[in-house]
């Protein structure tokens, strides 16, 4: 990419920018073929992307090194405070990054014209995360995603159920399982000790951008749009039949308050209602560290006979959606190596290495799936590609207390507790 050009002015921007914590001007960096990034991954994934880092580098003669802080939000303060801030830096949520644009240089001045070309690849939605006062300053380098379920073919294969790929025969088959009396459709407990409540709003925030696109989801959870607004009743509702009508959930409401959003067992049952059997469960790629240690042998092998994944359906006329959640990346300064390794990072290239380490999605619709190194996580990146509109997870994005309430409330509705009407008057009070 021709990035040269650009740079005349990199000291200026980078010395107007890149203001620390304190107050002070940080000092523009000279070119020195070197660059510092510091992020949020675990171990394999930081090892792996240290591999892609050091192949790029080479390639184009940039000493690159990656660090992981333990306590990402926190410790990034702690380096900019102490004049220590690296060159690039990912932020696993979108509100950390926007806190600190003070610190940072918008994207358009570090990458010019290259902006587009990588905005170009990303599934919609990515691209308006991190936007303050009109300029953007962060895009995703790693995803993951919620909006998935998860089911036993063997157990669908035996009553003779097919995998859903619209909502209408999504809803078909619910009805059939209850008819049939196989079981129950959802396995959907969402207790979580002192967070218990946070698997309810993953399904609202499914609903109410599938129902109402991007922007009235980012007014939803800047508290512009309540969530006593119709647009919000509506998602509610649909979550209601979805969940807390009849037979939808062994127990009922008041079940799923208490049964643990990590209780995997009964989706692998064979026993009928009876046993507790249920056919599909929604939940992030994560669920599968939840899955029965002889699942998880069969599905670490390949072997998809008793889980597999299909990507949870839009309602008829609603935007395909997905929800969850990635790391991104913004700049401290506008240096050419910044900028070389930045437009790397946020390209369709990177990510074969991560991919194959596991755990890695890629955000970009352009994405070799053929890197993902298993048929799960195939499905689960070509789930990200082919969606129509992304949504970082909303209750993350708000206020801590409306988002305690948000669990809390969201509790009590599902246990009959509360009326929708009540809860959302609930949450809207803590804006």
């Amino acid at each position: 990419m021709k990035l040269a050009k650009r740079f005349g002015v990199a000291a200026a921007v980078a010395a107007t920018a890149a203001l620390a914590l304190s107050g002070c001007a940080a000092s523009a960096p000279a070119v020195d073929n070197k660059v510092t990034i510091f992020g949020g991954y675990g171990e394999a994934q930081a090892a792996a992307f240290q591999a892609e880092l050091d192949e790029f580098g080479a390639a184009n003669g940039i000493e690159i090194k990656f660090t992981s802080l333990a306590s990402f939000d926190k410790d990034i303060k702690v380096k900019i405070e102490a004049g220590q801030a690296p060159d690039i830096a990912l932020w696993p949520q979108p509100g950390g990054l926007k806190d600190l644009v003070s610190n940072l240089v918008p994207l358009s001045d570090v990458l010019g014209a290259d902006l587009d070309t990588v905005k170009s690849t990303l599934v919609p939605g990515w691209d308006s995360l991190a936007v303050v006062d009109g300029k953007l300053y962060g895009l995703p380098v790693s995803a993951n995603m919620k909006t998935l379920v998860f089911y036993n073919p063997e157990a669908f294969a035996a009553n003779g159920y097919s995998v859903p790929t619209t909502d209408a025969e999504l809803t078909a088959l619910e009805e059939k399982i209850k008819a049939d009396g196989a079981g129950y459709p959802w396995c959907a407990g969402i207790e979580s000790g002192g967070a218990t409540g946070w698997a309810i709003t993953d399904w609202m925030e499914q609903y109410v951008l599938d129902y109402n696109g991007s922007d009235v989801y980012a007014k939803w959870i800047a508290g512009e749009v309540p969530f006593t607004d119709p647009a919000i009743v509506k998602a509610a509702d649909k979550v209601s039949a979805r969940l807390l009508a009849d037979g939808q959930v062994n127990g009922g409401g008041v079940a799923m308050a208490t049964d643990g959003f990590g209780d995997t067992a009964p989706l692998f049952e064979t026993g009928g209602k009876a046993k507790g059997q249920c056919f599909m469960m929604r939940q992030g790629s994560f669920i599968t560290d939840f899955f029965p240690d002889a699942i998880k042998a069969e599905v670490a092998a390949g072997d998809y006979t008793h889980a597999d994944v299909f990507p949870l359906p839009a309602p008829e006329g609603a935007n395909a959606g997905v929800i969850g959640g990635g790391d991104l990346a913004a700049a401290f300064n506008a240096d050419a190596d910044t900028a070389k390794v930045l437009a790397f990072i946020l390209s369709d290239k990177v990510g074969a290495k991560m991919a194959a380490a596991g755990g890695f999605i890629s955000p970009h619709k352009t994405f070799d799936s053929a890197n993902y190194p298993t048929a799960m996580a195939k499905k689960i990146g070509e789930a990200m590609a082919a969606a129509g509109l992304f949504g970082f997870d909303g209750s993350d994005q708000m206020p801590s207390a409306v988002n305690a309430e948000f669990w809390k409330s969201g509790t009590d509705w599902v246990a009959g507790k509360l009326t929708w009407a009540e809860a959302a008057a609930n949450i809207d009070s803590k804006y």
